[in-house]
Order: structure tokens, then sequence, then C-alpha cells
């Protein structure tokens, strides 16, 4: 499909490039950026996983990526363990027992992009949605040294509440996924050491802006809430590095109807990141 105004395929460039994680697997990263603005140690960079559902992140076209990559940031995705990229057992290597492999993974990604100069630690915001809400949640609890900030979009941060209700409608379905730590041990205490309301670190912390609907059936605003009350209470206040929650009030988990206003939305969620990844230290 042609794409309106003066876009021009051959002003961007791409990569892939592969990353060594913590258990020795090596994780394909992509990258895609602006010609002129080539990669250094002073670029600002957005980083986006997911990592569930055996759901492959796939490279594509956006149309609203390019605000961000005409601005210099560079654009990264870690195709981490728990999606469906590299077959089956990529799945099955991120989910049930094996989850933190995705967080884990996340994490090597982010410190291997600064390592090797493509960006620093305080130009790097991380971004993930539901459950890649989780997945940048639990990865900033990691490591919050790693990321300057982090968009947490509907994000599944009070995993372990959640699937231990079995009256929700969607938990029991959930099971196959994450496991059952109702009747599981094992699974109970699994999740309870990655699920990000329940494992947050004292001390400084990645700017935070998490972006939930009141009327989401999927992951409850309860989660979020939850998560930047905890947040509040626990790590450094640092007006630099603000803790916020956006909600909107008539929206569920895609987000508020209507092109124009999915469009602002977005805007204030990429001005916000710019802002961020432009920030001092």
């Amino acid at each position: 499909a042609r794409v309106l105004g003066d876009f021009d395929p051959r002003e961007y460039m791409e990569r892939r490039v592969w990353v060594t994680a913590r258990d020795g697997e090596h994780i394909p990263v992509s990258l895609v950026w602006r010609r002129g603005h080539e990669p250094a140690a002073d670029s600002a960079m957005f980083i986006t996983g997911y990592g569930a559902y055996e759901i492959s992140s796939d490279p594509g076209f956006s149309v609203a990526r390019l605000s961000l990559l005409d601005r210099g940031v560079l654009y990264a995705v870690p195709h981490v363990r728990g999606g469906g990229e590299l077959g089956r057992a990529w799945y099955e290597q991120g989910r049930l027992l094996a989850k933190p492999n995705t967080f884990t993974d996340f994490v090597a990604c982010a410190r291997h992009l600064v390592d090797e100069g493509w960006t620093s630690a305080d130009r790097l915001v991380a971004q993930g949605g539901s459950a890649g809400g989780l997945t940048v949640g639990a990865a900033v609890n990691l490591a919050p040294d790693a990321f300057r900030a982090v968009h947490a979009d509907v994000p599944f941060v009070d995993a372990l509440t959640t699937i231990l209700n079995p009256d929700l409608p969607l938990t029991v379905t959930e099971w196959d996924e994450w496991g059952d730590p109702l009747h599981d041990p094992a699974v109970y205490a699994c999740m309870k050491g990655y699920t990000p309301y329940e494992n947050v670190p004292a001390g400084r912390f990645p700017a935070v802006l998490a972006t939930t609907s009141l009327n989401d059936t999927r992951v409850e605003v309860t989660e979020p809430a939850k998560w930047v009350a905890q947040l509040r209470r626990t790590v450094d206040d640092d007006p630099a590095r603000p803790i916020l929650l956006r909600t909107e009030m008539v929206a569920g988990h895609g987000g508020v109807s209507g092109r124009y206003q999915a469009w602002r939305d977005l805007a204030f969620e990429l001005a916000w990141i710019i802002d961020q990844a432009s920030s001092p230290a």
C-alpha cells in the first residue's frame, strides 16, 4: 500500500542483531532507524517486547513509528522467549515455570544494546502492553538501572492476584499460559517471584507511565493502579522520574474508540517517551 506524504523507505535502515541470554540462548533483536541518525551512545532508543501466548512480534510498518524515527529515536524489538518467532520451543521456554526467561531475555537485550554502543541506559525507554506490560514491569524490577523510563500499557502487573481468582472470566483458561498457582505451590512461588506488583525494589527507578482503561475486562484497572501505588510507596521520589497513571474512563483493553481519539492518546504517549529519552540522567 502507498504511504501518503513524503515517506521514502530508502531513508530508513534496519538490522537484526543476536544477543546471548543468561542461559546461553541467542535472542534476535530487530532494529530500525532513520538515516542521518545513526546509532551511537547518545542515541535515544525505544525498546518494546511482548513474549507470551506464542505470539510473534514480527517486524512491520507503522505510520506512528515514523514520528519517533524522524526525531532520531532508534526502535528495537527483542524477540524474547514466550513468543513464537523461533517455533514452538521458543514459546515453551517462556511459559509456565520457564516464564522468567522472558524477563531476563529482555534485560539481556537492553544491556547488550548499551554495551555495544547503540544507546545508553539514560536514553533507553521500554514499552509493553498487556502481557508485554508484565514483561517490561518485571524487567525493570530486575534491572532498574538499565532503563530511563517505561511505558506500561494496560499492563498485567498484578498477575498473581488475578490468576488466583477462578471467578474472573479469563483466569481458568489462562492457567495454560501461566500455570495454576491456586493448586500448584511451585507455580505460586514462581509467579510471586516475578509479578511486578510483588517485587518493586527500593531505590532509584525509571520514570513510569502506566496507561489503563476503566472498563478493561482483560487486565482490570486495579492492576496498574495498585502497581503505581506500590511504586510511589517504595521507589525514590524523583521529580525528574515521575510515576504516572493515566486512565481512560470510557474504554476497554484496546483503548478508546474512534480513530482521532486513539491518535490523540498515542501522540500523548509518544511525546512522553521522547521527553523522557531526552531528559537529563
